[in-house]
This record gives structure tokens, sequence and C-alpha cells, in this order.
């Protein structure tokens, strides 16, 4: 299981929301490549980021941060927020990201998420964001009649690489993932899912790892890595097993 530590831009500072609210935001860092070093030195060899004014935004607004991350990191970058065109994929590509995440135009727009994910074998990983079941998008501030399942279903047979599910009600709380959702997603589809949203501390990680074998490709963590809730090494070393 992959552990994807997170790295929010917002202003070009590395923040946590609480619950994708911008106005709670909490600021750790203002050297969004130096963060992505620490990771690295920690063992991380795969990096979540996200450009939170582009995904309200609807284009990259974090640009020259995020080039700065992808060339000081020595990993995988995985990169979401305001990704919508077909411009946007192909320089960030070309800017050497590895996978790109796909929310709002997943669901406005799924032929051409679609079209992306053919081209791009691999390299596109579908947002299925919820609120209390159902999928949001416009950085969470739309909540649509979508459901969960409902959307992620309708990219079984396009090549995506991953579907990225994330508890809005959760995220940046640490209140713990939501496991029984998590998994109940996974075993609904054929595309492995990437956890998200309220991690704690390690036993989420020991239990999501757990679970591995049914699809469970990854989880993503931010504010209980920068709180020191989560030990990043030891978070690794158990996904490992």
């Amino acid at each position: 299981m992959i552990i994807f530590p997170a790295i929010d831009l917002k202003g070009g500072q590395v923040v946590r929301l609480a619950e994708g609210d911008m106005d709670r935001a909490t600021v750790y860092g203002d050297d969004p490549a130096a963060q992505a070093m620490l990771f690295a030195g920690a063992g991380a060899e795969h990096l979540h980021v996200v450009d939170l004014d582009g995904s309200f935004a609807g284009s990259a607004q974090n640009r020259k941060a995020v080039q700065r991350i992808v060339a000081a990191f020595p990993g995988y970058v995985q990169l979401g927020g305001g990704i919508r065109t077909r411009a946007d994929v192909e320089g960030w590509f070309a800017a050497g990201v590895a996978r790109i995440v796909m929310g709002s135009a997943a669901l406005k727009d799924p032929d051409f998420v679609k079209d992306m994910a053919r081209e791009y074998a691999g390299g596109i990983v579908v947002a299925v964001d919820a609120k209390d079941g159902m999928v949001a998008t416009e950085g969470w501030a739309e909540v649509s009649d979508v459901g969960v399942v409902d959307l992620a279903r309708r990219f079984e047979d396009a090549g995506v690489a991953s579907l990225l599910f994330t508890d809005i009600g959760r995220d940046g709380l640490l209140k713990g993932v939501n496991i029984d959702a998590t998994l109940e997603l996974a075993r609904r589809v054929d595309i492995p899912v990437i956890a998200s949203g309220g991690v704690k501390g390690l036993d989420d990680i020991h239990v999501l790892s757990l679970h591995a074998h049914e699809g469970i490709e990854g989880v993503i963590t931010g504010r209980a890595l920068f709180e020191g809730r989560l030990d990043l090494s030891a978070a690794l070393a158990m996904a490992a097993r």
C-alpha cells in the first residue's frame, strides 16, 4: 500500500483545510519544495499535491510552487486542483508530474477524462469526493445529485489508474478515515481506491493496509504528519508489511 504525504497549496504556502473550507486553513510552512524534501528524507516515494486555489479558480494558481516541488522531489508527484483542459493535462505531464487527479471534470465532462485516461495510460486519477454520499466538485463548494459509486462506475472501462475517495466531513479533522465507506467503494468497483480524509494516526494505516488486497491502493495523509500524530517512517514501514 502506498503512503501519499500531502502538500496542499494556498497562496504559495503549505496549508491544511478543515472540511475543505478555505476560510479554515492552517499554515504549516512557506517553502513547499523544502517540505517535499523532508517527506523524501523520511522515505516517501510518492507525494500528493493539491493546488487549492486552482480547485476554486478552475485553473492553476500555484504553478511555480508545484514546479519547484516536482524539481525537488525524487519520487512520483500526483497533482490535483483546477486541471480541466487538455492543455492543463499535457502541460503538467510535460513538467514531470507522474499522475493527475481530476474531480470536477470527471463529473462535468466525463468523456474528456476518459479520453485523457486512454491517452495517458496509468496517469489519470479520478477524485470521488463525498459529502453525505454525494459527489462534490469545484473545490467541494458544490454538491451534486450523483452518488459516489455511480460516478466511479462510469470510469471502470476507461483505463483510469485509481479512484481518490475523500470523505469531506472528515478531511483535516483527525477523526479517522471513513473505513466503511472506503471499503464499500473498493468492493463495488474494479478500480483501485486511494483513501483520503481524516487520517489521525498509525491505526488508520494499519487497518487500511489489512484491506490492501481488496483494492485499497494507498492513503493520503497531511495534518496528522504536520502535527506529529503520525510518524511518516513508521507509516511507510507498516504499509510495506
